[in-house]
């Protein structure tokens, strides 16, 4: 995966325009989202990577760095509650999958092959969010083609 040569640099350096400082006004979740962006990638923690996910904020850079947690640890707890980096995940746009195939063909299968008991937890609406997911990324029998309708 290329991106694991750029886990030094951070996602100013990775995704131009560097932010400016954000305004006295604004709130914490903006704050805080300007100052991630200037944490290298490899010490960004799950929680982190939710709130990047969730507010789409560099996209390409932080999937697969989400993802990479998911694979090993699907209904992993970044912060709110058990599952809340993959809702936030499968809720990226399919402009970003576009570029990201492989990672969600293998987000895919591993949520998949989820058990129905490991969704008891999550939030309402949840199972239909991830089963859309799976519906837009799954492959039938290894071919490339793709299940469900986009």
């Amino acid at each position: 995966m290329a991106l694991l040569l750029h886990l030094d640099r951070t996602l100013d350096e990775l995704d131009p325009p560097r932010w400016p400082d954000p305004p006295s006004t604004t709130t914490h979740l903006v704050r805080k989202v300007h100052a991630l962006r200037r944490v290298p990638l490899r010490e960004l923690r799950p929680a982190d990577l939710r709130t990047l996910v969730s507010q789409q904020v560099a996209l390409p850079y932080v999937v697969p760095l989400a993802v990479r947690l998911l694979l090993e640890e699907p209904l992993l707890d970044a912060y709110f509650y058990e599952g809340d980096l993959l809702l936030a995940t499968v809720n990226v746009p399919a402009t970003v999958w576009a570029l990201l195939p492989e990672l969600a063909e293998q987000l895919c299968a591993v949520v998949a092959g989820l058990p129905e008991s490991a969704y008891t937890h999550l939030p309402s609406g949840a199972v239909k969010e991830i089963g859309r997911f799976v519906a837009e990324h799954r492959t039938i029998d290894g071919t490339g083609a793709k299940g469900g309708s986009k």
